[in-house]
């Protein structure tokens, strides 16, 4: 044990602070349940839909009436933390601190308030219940008979927590605003980077901005024009290990914000399927260039997800089940260009349009083959590429920034709340 430390029921803290119960720390109340039924004077009240981590959306409050009684006892005030009381067990207890005056504004029963007592410092208690969530000490004390879970006014009174001085807590607590400050600056310029790229695909993509130097009509081509298409090899995800030859599973495709897989980079993390290439259809195979689509989706907007492969060094790749594979017909579209051309509104409007279903929209390799896409000539359509391919380098890194920032946010947060970083 380091000198001036010593051991609790919430683990090694410095001598000076405290371990009381959180509804010592302050009161915690839930709100109202809601009834159509009352008649009264009507407030906004905010919701589980309201509060996300670290932030409420007061855009979208809907009203209910309260008493006089009931609106005194549930209106909120400046710095009173809201914390989702029933919920998924992986987001119960999601936090955020509501700022502003009462405004008439109140909470319903999925949530719980918080009212720091004058021991606490607010902002060092909406730290503190970040990092429960995140360590899954909310979903440990929680109540879960069916797919939600509830946390409890009663349970969270009870749950401990470590309390410094109220000066230390606001030390801790700016240090991590601070944190919080360069993460949402770097949120904010990815966000700007992105509504660039977009507008630059809405323009280049449909001729109405030219690069320098290009001129002449752009063709209407349709993807039956450009590609053969076929399906992939079934597999199920259980059959899928580290061993074999790289499977590409259309889960995998949904749940990727890329458009491209790059197999030589990527190989490690690609799955595998242990079976003899023999068994495999050459058509199934993926190739450099080749798109894959899914060809069932739980929405419409999904029914237009693929990805292009980047597979130079000829690696087996089998494309998995669900999956259509483009393979190209003609030289006409550059490899890089593949990877925005698929993106804009008007080709997703397209995928929507064909799609068919109703709990699952699927699209058909016939289907497919009818959409329609503008080509300009290939040099034209490598310069498009290469400016898009920069504006996407621009935003891996920030989004490499901003991982390594939430990163050190989170020792932080380890260090800060446990004492062994003092900065007092």
């Amino acid at each position: 044990m380091r000198p001036g430390y010593k051991q609790t029921e919430v683990g090694v803290i410095p001598e000076s602070w405290d371990v009381i119960p959180i509804g010592m720390a302050g009161e915690v109340l839930g709100g109202r349940q809601r009834s159509p039924h009352y008649v009264g004077e009507r407030s906004k009240y905010l919701r589980v839909a309201n509060v996300f981590d670290g932030f409420i959306n007061t855009d979208d409050v809907l009203e209910m009436p309260f008493s006089p009684a009931e609106k005194q006892r549930f209106q909120l005030r400046d710095g009173d933390i809201l914390l989702n009381e029933g919920q998924s067990i992986e987001l119960i207890g999601r936090s955020a601190i509501y700022r502003g005056k009462p405004d008439n504004c109140c909470f319903q029963n999925t949530l719980l308030r918080f009212r720091a007592a004058s021991c606490t410092c607010p902002e060092f208690a909406q730290v503190v219940f970040q990092q429960y969530l995140r360590t899954g000490v909310f979903a440990s004390i929680a109540l879960q008979t069916t797919s939600i879970a509830h946390l409890g006014a009663g349970r969270l009174a009870a749950l401990k927590m470590s309390l410094p001085p109220k000066s230390e807590q606001k030390t801790i607590a700016e240090a991590l605003s601070d944190a919080d400050v360069l993460i949402e600056s770097l949120e904010q310029l990815i966000a700007k980077k992105r509504q660039i790229k977009q507008g630059a695909m809405q323009e280049l993509f449909t001729g109405k901005k030219r690069l320098p130097g290009f001129s002449g009509e752009w063709r209407m081509k349709t993807l039956g024009d450009l590609f053969s298409f076929s399906g992939g090899f079934t597999a199920s995800r259980d059959q899928l290990s580290t061993d074999g030859h790289c499977y590409l599973h259309y889960g995998d495709i949904h749940t990727s914000n890329k458009t491209f897989i790059d197999v030589r980079s990527e190989y490690q993390e690609i799955p595998k399927l242990d079976i003899p290439l023999k068994r495999v259809s050459t058509v199934s195979l993926l190739d450099d260039g080749d798109v894959v689509f899914v060809d069932a989706s739980e929405d419409a907007e999904g029914a237009s997800k693929h990805v292009v492969i980047v597979n130079p060094d000829k690696t087996p790749f089998i494309a998995g089940l669900h999956t259509i594979v483009a393979k190209s017909e003609t030289n006409e579209l550059d490899h890089r260009y593949r990877r925005y051309s698929f993106q804009t509104p008007a080709v997703k409007a397209q995928f929507r349009f064909f799609a068919v279903g109703t709990k699952v929209s699927g699209i058909s390799k016939t289907n497919i083959a009818k959409i329609t896409l503008p080509l300009p000539s290939v040099p034209e359509q490598t310069a498009i590429a290469e400016i898009l391919s920069d504006v996407d380098a621009e935003i891996a890194a920030l989004e490499t920034k901003l991982a390594k920032a939430r990163q050190i946010k989170q020792g932080m947060m380890q260090e800060l709340l446990t004492g062994r970083i003092r900065l007092v």
